[in-house]
């Protein structure tokens, strides 16, 4: 699933060939997404300028006159930047396209159709899928002080904590593993039994992390590409995600697996208390 670099990564991939442009047509071959896709979406889009192209969490959000394009890649999702005379075959989960005015076409692909295109007049910040989120994990606002406080009385994981979008957006299945193994936090541990010392390192490692990824391109994930269509190499420096047994990079202890929240969660049974 494309977490927060590869959304951030797309987001990069895909501004500069669609800010300031014009739309000149958008085409719907499949509506049934997450969300099936407004009927009058093609109709309020038509002759409308991309402004900027905004991330908040993992949603992508085209900046219109007056509202947003939400687009969210959902499980499987990508978008291609197609340049004038480009030729490219539709594939069979290409479901949507926006025509802009110099002929640039943006393609979405989504074998799953897990994600979602879908119209929010402003402020964006109104829509149920944006409202509820939390600080976004590069910010200011999200700091030690801030999750510790919020962590006091949880007994849920510290892993589950930090993966609840709510708390903060962004920090999935990947990039929580990764970082509790930098902060040396046993990722079972109950989220109000973390000393706001150990947030603090947690939270570094966190920003640390995530931005790492980014400046890299994402994490290799079997369905993701980056827009230009070249992968991301985060993978190659991953410490413990996908290395169950495999000996660790620290003390050489073979690494543990387990589920937490129906999710595999690989850690070091020595170096992370």
């Amino acid at each position: 699933m494309p977490e927060l670099p590869e959304v951030e990564t797309t987001r990069r991939g895909i501004e500069p060939h669609v800010e300031g442009k014009r739309i000149t047509k958008m085409v719907v071959r499949e509506r049934r997404l997450r969300w099936p896709i407004p009927e009058s979406l093609e109709a309020r889009l038509a002759g409308q300028r991309v402004d900027g192209v905004e991330r908040r969490g993992k949603y992508l959000l085209l900046r219109i006159d007056n509202g947003s394009l939400i687009v969210h890649l959902g499980m499987s999702g990508s978008l291609r930047v197609l340049e004038p005379g480009t030729q490219q075959p539709l594939k069979k989960h290409d479901h949507v396209e926006l025509v802009f005015d110099d002929d640039t076409v943006l393609r979405y692909h989504d074998p799953r159709r897990f994600g979602c295109i879908l119209w929010q007049d402003d402020p964006v910040s109104d829509n149920p899928l944006i409202e509820t989120l939390g600080p976004e994990p590069l910010d200011d606002d999200f700091n030690a002080r801030a999750l510790f406080a919020r962590s006091r009385g949880r007994k849920a994981p510290i892993k589950t904590f930090i993966m609840d979008s709510k708390v903060v957006v962004g920090v999935g299945n990947i990039y929580a593993n990764e970082s509790l193994f930098f902060a040396g936090i046993n990722p079972q541990r109950a989220a109000g039994n973390v000393s706001l010392a150990r947030y603090e390192k947690l939270v570094e490692c966190i920003k640390r992390v995530l931005a790492r990824a980014i400046e890299v391109g994402g994490t290799t994930l079997r369905d993701f590409t980056g827009s230009d269509g070249q992968p991301g190499y985060f993978a190659q420096s991953l410490q413990v995600y996908g290395r169950t047994g495999l000996p660790c990079n620290s003390c050489k202890a073979p690494l543990k697996e387990v589920r937490l929240g129906q999710r595999s969660t690989v850690y070091c049974t020595r170096c992370q208390r």
